[in-house]
C-alpha cells in the first residue's frame, strides 16, 4: 500500500475528538503488527466517559517496559470537526498535487508518512528501540499525551512530534494556558447606579490592567518566535441580564502563550497582583480566577542531535511556533523533541484542508533517514 492509499484509509475513518478513536487505533495497530512491531494499547476515559486510546508500537519486540525508546514518531489521531456541507471531508481527493480531506494535514499525513518510513526498515537490524506513538484528544488539550506523560508509560530519548510545519524542524514552542475570571457586583435599577455595583465595569477595569500587563510582557522577548513575547488574549466575555439592570455578574476567558524560560504561572501571579490592587481600592471588589490549563512551553537545544539531523536532512534551520503541540509532554517523558511534518498549519482545521503530495512523500523519506540514523547506525 503506497502512502497516498494509507492516507486515504486514515482520512476515511471519522476520528473527531468528540467520538472514540478506537476505529483508527485498530487500523493502526493492525498495520503496526503486520510490520513486526509490538503494540501496546493504553486506554482512558475522557470527561464524558468516552473511551479513548493511546497506542505505542515498539520494535524490536523484545524491548522491555523499562527500556528507553531511542526514537519515537508521535502523531495524534483525533481531528477537529468538519462542516457537514463538506461532503468529501472523509474522502481523500487529489487536485493539483494536493490531497484534500479532514486530517490530511493535521496530522494523518504525518502518521501515513511514519508508517511508510517504518515499512522500509528491516526491523530485525535495529540496534536501539523505535516506537510509533499515536495519541488521542490533542485537539482539545493534548489530553492523550498528558495521560501518557502522567502514567510514565514510556521513556523516550528523541521524539519527532508530528504537526504541519511545511517540513521545517521546530525546536521550540510556546505554552498554552487558560483561565476563567468571574466578577460579581450588585444588581439594581440602572436609573440609580449608586444602589448597585456593576460587575461589567469591574471587569472592564481588570481587563484594562491586563492589557497594560500584556504590554510589559513584550519586554521579555525571544526573537526566534513570531510574535517574540508571551501573548495574552481575552477571547470571551459575558455579563449582565438586561440593558436597564446593573450587571450582577461578568465572566471572561483569558488565554496566554508563555515563551520558553517563563513559567506558565508567571502570568497567573501578575493577574493576581492586579486583582489585589483593585481590591485595595474597592473593598467590595469580588473577583475570582480559576486556572483551567497550564501547559508549559518547550525548547530543545539548537545543538541537540535530532535538531541537527533534521536540519541536515531538510536543509532548513530549525525554528519555533506559537501554537500548541504535544512536544512538552514528550519532554516530560525525557525526550529531546522536535516538531515536524508535512502541510501548512494555516490550512489545518479549515474546510478544504490539504497536504501537498510532494511534502507527504518527502516527509516519509526524511523519517526513514531519522530511523536509520538513530536506531540503525552507531549513533550515540
Amino acid at each position: 500500500m503506497n502512502i497516498e492509499q494509507t492516507l486515504a484509509e486514515l482520512v476515511r475513518i471519522d476520528s473527531r475528538s468528540s467520538v472514540s478513536n478506537l476505529e483508527i487505533i485498530k487500523y493502526l495497530a493492525e498495520r503496526a503488527e503486520k510490520m513486526g512491531l509490538c503494540v501496546r494499547l493504553l486506554p482512558y476515559r475522557d470527561e464524558r466517559g468516552v473511551k479513548k486510546f493511546n497506542m505505542a508500537a515498539i520494535a524490536p519486540r523484545s524491548t522491555g517496559d523499562e527500556d528507553e525508546i531511542e526514537l519515537a514518531l508521535v502523531g495524534h489521531t483525533d481531528t477537529v470537526p468538519f462542516d457537514p456541507a463538506w461532503k468529501e471531508a472523509l474522502t481523500l481527493t487529489e487536485s493539483d498535487g494536493k490531497l484534500y480531506g479532514r486530517g490530511s494535514c493535521d496530522t494523518k499525513g504525518f502518521i501515513a508518512a511514519a508508517l511508510a518510513a517504518v515499512s522500509e526498515i528491516d526491523l530485525r537490524a535495529l540496534r536501539r528501540p523505535l516506537a510509533l506513538v499515536f495519541t488521542a484528544d490533542e485537539e482539545i488539550g493534548c489530553l492523550g499525551a498528558k495521560q501518557l506523560a502522567d502514567s510514565r508509560a514510556l521513556r523516550v530519548r528523541h521524539a519527532v512530534v508530528g504537526e504541519p510545519t511545511s517540513l521545517q524542524p521546530i525546536r521550540a514552542g510556546k505554552g498554552y494556558c487558560l483561565a476563567e475570571v468571574r466578577l460579581r457586583g450588585r444588581e439594581g435599577h440602572s436609573a440609580y447606579p449608586a444602589l448597585g455595583a456593576s460587575a461589567i465595569m469591574r471587569a472592564a477595569r481588570l481587563v484594562t490592567r491586563i492589557e497594560a500587563m500584556a504590554e510589559k510582557l513584550k519586554h521579555d522577548a525571544r526573537e526566534i518566535f513570531d510574535p517574540p513575547h508571551t501573548t495574552v488574549n481575552v477571547g470571551l466575555i459575558n455579563g449582565g441580564t438586561a440593558k436597564n439592570i446593573i450587571a450582577g455578574e461578568c465572566r471572561f476567558t483569558l488565554e496566554w502563550r508563555p515563551i520558553p524560560g517563563q513559567r506558565a504561572e508567571h502570568v497567573v501571579n501578575l493577574i493576581k497582583d492586579e486583582i489585589e490592587a483593585l481590591r485595595a481600592a474597592d473593598a467590595d471588589f469580588d473577583c475570582e480566577m480559576k486556572v483551567i490549563r497550564l501547559d508549559e512551553s518547550m525548547e530543545t537545544a539548537a545543538h541537540a542531535p535530532l535538531v541537527r539531523a533534521l536540519e541536515e536532512a531538510t536543509g532548513r534551520r530549525a525554528g519555533a511556533v506559537s501554537f500548541g503541540t504535544e512536544a512538552p509532554q514528550l519532554t516530560e517523558m525525557g525526550a529531546q523533541a522536535v516538531v515536524f511534518g508535512p502541510g501548512d498549519i494555516r490550512v489545518a482545521h479549515r474546510t478544504g484542508e490539504f497536504v501537498p503530495v510532494a511534502e507527504l512523500r518527502e516527509c516519509a523519506s526524511i523519517l526513514r533517514r531519522m530511523i536509520e540514523r538513530f536506531c540503525l547506525s552507531g549513533h550515540q
